[in-house]
Formats: C-alpha cells, sequence, structure tokens
C-alpha cells in the first residue's frame, strides 16, 4: 500500500529520476535507507515500473512531432498496437475509450518523413481504418 511518504518520493522522482537518496531523505527528515528501501520496494510492487529520461524532440532532429489516433478493425486492435509499439518512431502507444482507439505520439525528422510513417507504415498495416494525426506545436508540460 503506497502512503503519504511513498507518495513524496514518487513525486520527488518523476520531478528528477537521478535526484540521489541522501537529497530525499534529507527533503523528508529520513535515514537514506529509508528511502532507498520504499523506493526498491516501489519498484518490486509495479508501483515505479522504470526510470527514464525526458528527450528534447527536435534537440536531436526531431522537428515534426505529432499525437495520432488510430482507428482499427475491433478485432486487430491489440495486435495493431504491438505493431506500432515496435515502430522506432513511436514514442508511446496506448489503447483508449473516445474518439480513437490507438492514440500514439509519433517523432519524425521534418513532415515529409511523418507524412510517409503515417501513409506508407502504419496506413499500409491490415485493418487501420483511420488516422488522426495532430502535429504537435509546442509540449507545456511532461
Amino acid at each position: 500500500m503506497v502512503d503519504a511518504v511513498d507518495l513524496k518520493i514518487i513525486r520527488m522522482l518523476e520531478e528528477d529520476g537521478s535526484l540521489p537518496f541522501t537529497k530525499i531523505a534529507r527533503k523528508l527528515g529520513l535515514d537514506e535507507s529509508t528511502v532507498r528501501k520504499r523506493v526498491l520496494s516501489l519498484k518490486k510492487s509495479g508501483v515505479i515500473r522504470k526510470f527514464s529520461i525526458v528527450v528534447e524532440p527536435a534537440k536531436i532532429g526531431f522537428n515534426a512531432v505529432a499525437l495520432v489516433g488510430v482507428d482499427v478493425a475491433p478485432d486487430k486492435l491489440l495486435e495493431i498496437a504491438e505493431r506500432l509499439a515496435q515502430m522506432p518512431e513511436t514514442r508511446y502507444v496506448v489503447t483508449s475509450t473516445g474518439d480513437h482507439m490507438i492514440m500514439t505520439e509519433i517523432w519524425a525528422r521534418n513532415s515529409k518523413e511523418l507524412s510517409q510513417i503515417l501513409s506508407e507504415k502504419i496506413g499500409a498495416i491490415e485493418g487501420v481504418k483511420k488516422i488522426c494525426p495532430a502535429i504537435v506545436l509546442e509540449k507545456i508540460k511532461g
């Protein structure tokens, strides 16, 4: 069970995943070993799945980012989601309710490459019915 202290640790690590346990402990008034044990427990229980970094796509040459809704044949939903997840251009893939069955974020070097990914890669997957891209202008949070 996650308690208030665990939530504080989680929030601190969400802000900076490289934050040393000693700094977290100092800010929360805990021993470093207590923080270490709590983080290990959070990882073991699946609350914390992994530590990662946040990259600015344009700084590494990806100047076209799109959030893409994909509608598919219902019997192909998981199969297509898995295929999208295998594509190196996808940053994340989720199944969803609402306007689209699958949502994904695509990074491309430019708009021409983005167009090719959408039409030649995603559009060519059997069972894909509709692709609805929205170009990301500016990321405010995340």
